[in-house]
């Protein structure tokens, strides 16, 4: 490795590797991110670490205080409404054009993704955490490929950005549940009702069912979190 790309491939390693801690739930909300801390965790020097926070900052992932300086960012019952209302209006633009413009590969590729995540069983429990990332991973990859087909890199660059920020709440629900709580809804028929809308380009019915899902999800999230945002010391 030369020298000019080994601080830009440390700085890429570090950024990996707390999105991945910040999004699965390892470094909590509210969390404060103390460099000396990540350094003994990551083994990564001090300059790729504050490039990351400052590149996490920007992602909103991380926020930055003159006084306290790095945290991770926190979560709040107001925030999940929002992010919420922002998904659902930015996929009610997404999904229909999908549906006008999608192909048969387009087809498959939703297909492919809903059995393997019917496949992976809904974690159960917080010590679940490898069900859960793996459950997690094969969710989001299922409903990229609902919207993929609308066409648009801006939109699918701003849709990846809204699930990054909704997938934290995801986690904090799926840490909480027990098998008792998991059986309460069938989310497995949520995905098959709207896969089948999709792939039988039933607009309006595909819209609906969207909305009911995310809908879903963020009451089922809700009563874990604070009204307020909440810092960590």
């Amino acid at each position: 490795m030369d020298t000019v790309s080994e601080p830009k491939t440390l700085a890429r390693q570090a950024h990996t590797l707390l999105r991945e801690a910040i999004l699965r739930g390892q470094l909590r909300p509210g969390e404060r991110l103390r460099t000396k801390d990540l350094q003994a965790r990551y083994g990564l020097g001090l300059s790729p670490l504050r490039e990351s926070l400052q590149r996490l900052s920007a992602e909103g992932l991380v926020v930055i205080d003159e006084q306290r300086g790095f945290s991770v960012a926190p979560v709040s019952l107001d925030e999940l409404k929002d992010l919420t209302l922002a998904r659902t209006s930015l996929e009610a633009i997404m999904l229909p054009m999908a549906l006008a413009q999608g192909d048969a590969d387009w087809e498959a590729n939703i297909l492919a993704a809903f059995h393997r995540l019917s496949r992976t069983p809904l974690p159960t429990g917080a010590d679940a955490d490898e069900a859960a990332r793996l459950w997690e991973q094969r969710h989001r990859a299922f409903h990229d490929a609902l919207v993929i087909g609308c066409g648009s890199p801006w939109l699918m660059r701003l849709h990846e950005q809204l699930v990054d920020q909704t997938e934290r709440y995801r986690m904090i629900r799926l840490q909480h549940l027990s098998k008792r709580k998991a059986n309460a809804r069938d989310v497995h028929a949520e995905h098959q009702a709207l896969m089948d809308a999709v792939l039988e380009r039933k607009t309006n019915q595909a819209l609906a069912l969207m909305r009911e899902h995310l809908q879903a999800t963020f009451e089922a999230t809700a009563k874990w979190l604070p009204a307020q945002p909440e810092s960590k010391a």
